[in-house]
């Protein structure tokens, strides 16, 4: 980022903040964002100087979306460097494999996203130690002593509880332990972990970031340039890099991404204000409502809570019904794009959820329609129970 867009990045609001992020200084005649560069190597004569040699270790259109993420990540702050990925996933594996080693100890949630446990045991195949503890009420607190990195993610996927993370990091720091924070569900412009004392802000831009639900891409965001390098060295021993079209892509999207929000944040919360009047839904959680356990801590570190909400009906049944009752709702895994989504979450397994537990990902539509849509659903599903 050049010293003039630097000095200048934290005066704007999220919203031009988002469709200036990581252009480039205008030149005559260009695009303001250019094309992805395909290339498998570049014009290299003489020394090996110069940030592009060969596309395993570099690309100029990463170069441009790390630059918007980091604008978007931590706002006016020097030295912050971003990591782009082929996958959240890849991202989430840089962290932790980049940063231990066999013997040293990691702290994960025992309630976070479900691909973890599959990391679990990889780490420990490694030799490193491994300890868990809820999100909710700090419970990662008590497994801290002697961790060579916490890993937080709040709000949780797919419970919703939520960790203080100032006081996390303050405890981590204390004894010499990094902080990693998922960042996926509440995005950059729901949460800033960096502007809270995290180490690292790790996310799969797959869902809100880019929020179309058509490319696979994930990042990593460090405040110290040398945790950065090191992020960056594994990234290019595994060859985890995202193509030039899925990373050109995923910085053309993220300049909608403040109205994308808004809408799809105003959508989450008014559904789940519709389905707490209803006396077949149980279990319903969403940050944003002042009921909500995780209401209170929430507010005093997230700008907006998400597009994610989860509530239970009866059993597995109840939930299939509903689901296929839903016309404006796309039955998918995936969260955070314009298109609403939702599933039946324990039909994968790994999750320690009810059979009739659901979790919903408000989309862009119309708050009236989506509403009604899913409130019809549910009298459906009722009926014919």
């Amino acid at each position: 980022m050049n010293d003039h867009r630097a000095a200048s990045a934290d005066r704007y609001g999220d919203g031009t903040r988002a469709v200036r992020a990581g252009l480039p200084d205008p030149v005559k005649n260009e695009p303001p964002l250019p094309g992805p560069v395909f290339a498998a190597h570049f014009h290299l004569p003489g020394d090996v100087e110069g940030p592009y040699a060969y596309a395993r270790d570099s690309n100029p259109t990463w170069t441009l979306l790390e630059r918007a993420i980091s604008e978007l990540e931590a706002p006016g702050q020097d030295g912050v460097e971003t990591v782009v990925f082929a996958s959240g996933m890849a991202a989430i594996s840089a962290v932790l494999l980049s940063q231990t080693r066999s013997g040293d100890t990691v702290t994960l949630p025992s309630d976070g996203y479900q691909a973890l446990p599959l990391l679990q045991e990889q780490l420990t195949a490694y030799g490193i130690h491994v300890r868990t503890a809820p999100t909710g009420g700090d419970a990662q607190l008590s497994e801290l002593d002697g961790a060579r990195l916490l890993w937080i993610e709040t709000p949780s996927n797919p419970g919703l509880d939520v960790c203080d993370v100032r006081r996390l990091v303050a405890a981590a720091h204390a004894g010499s332990t990094l902080v990693a924070v998922d960042n996926t569900l509440a995005t950059p412009l729901g949460q800033r972990p960096l502007e809270l004392g995290a180490d690292f802000s790790v996310a799969s831009g797959t869902k809100g970031l880019t929020g179309h639900g058509d490319l696979l891409i994930g990042y990593v965001t460090c405040r110290d340039p040398q945790l950065a390098a090191a992020v960056r060295r594994w990234r290019k021993i595994v060859g985890a890099i995202p193509g030039p079209m899925e990373a050109w892509l995923a910085h053309r999207s993220l300049a909608t991404i403040q109205l994308r929000a808004q809408r799809q944040w105003a959508n989450a919360l008014a559904l789940a204000e519709a389905l707490r009047e209803r006396a077949d839904v149980t279990g319903l959680r969403y940050p944003g409502l002042s009921s909500d356990p995780s209401h209170k801590t929430a507010t005093l570190q997230m700008s907006g809570f998400g597009s994610v909400l989860s509530f239970t009906l009866s059993d597995r049944a109840h939930a299939e019904r509903f689901m296929s009752a839903l016309r404006l709702v796309e039955d998918a895994t995936s969260f955070g794009g314009v298109r609403s989504t939702a599933e039946r979450r324990g039909r994968w397994g790994g999750d320690a959820v009810p059979e009739g537990f659901i979790r919903f990902s408000a989309g862009a539509e119309d708050t009236d329609d989506l509403i009604a849509d899913v409130l019809r659903a549910l009298d459906s599903a009722d009926r014919h129970g």
